[in-house]
């Protein structure tokens, strides 16, 4: 089971790299390409992955000789959750592991009750993991 998927690696690591770039240079507009370069990241994917974070509106783009990127939400209110749910949707760990269907004891089996409470604190703690805590 791969628990992040490389859209949600990419998204996170060119919003990462971002934070950085802006805070840095007093910039508002990061480029595609000083992502790729430093990211080292496969511009087709990127792109796409770009262009999806600014339909969530998390990401603004602007087109022409000056364009790029740029935030629409502050990086320190983005978290690995809100990209998680993006590219990959909700987690749940609870979906039944040894058959195919649902189950019929969903209500009373003692695994998924643990996995539920797993759950639960997975996401609290991924939700503490936002872009601005990693771009210092």
């Amino acid at each position: 089971m791969k628990f992040i998927t490389r859209d949600t690696d990419y998204a996170f690591r060119a919003l990462v790299f971002m934070s950085r770039i802006l805070k840095k240079k007093g910039r508002q507009v990061v480029t595609v390409d000083e992502i790729i370069d430093a990211e080292r990241l496969p511009k087709v994917f990127l792109r796409r992955i770009l262009q999806k974070l600014a339909e969530k509106n998390i990401l603004s783009s602007f087109k022409g000789k000056a364009g790029g990127f740029s935030f629409l939400v502050s990086p320190e209110k983005i978290s690995l959750v809100d990209i998680i749910r993006i590219f990959q949707g909700d987690v749940d760990l609870t979906h039944c592991f040894i058959r195919q269907k649902i189950c019929q004891n969903k209500k009373t089996c003692n695994v998924r009750k643990k996995l539920k409470a797993i759950n639960f604190l997975l996401m609290k703690e991924l939700g503490k993991i936002t872009i601005k805590s990693l771009s210092k």
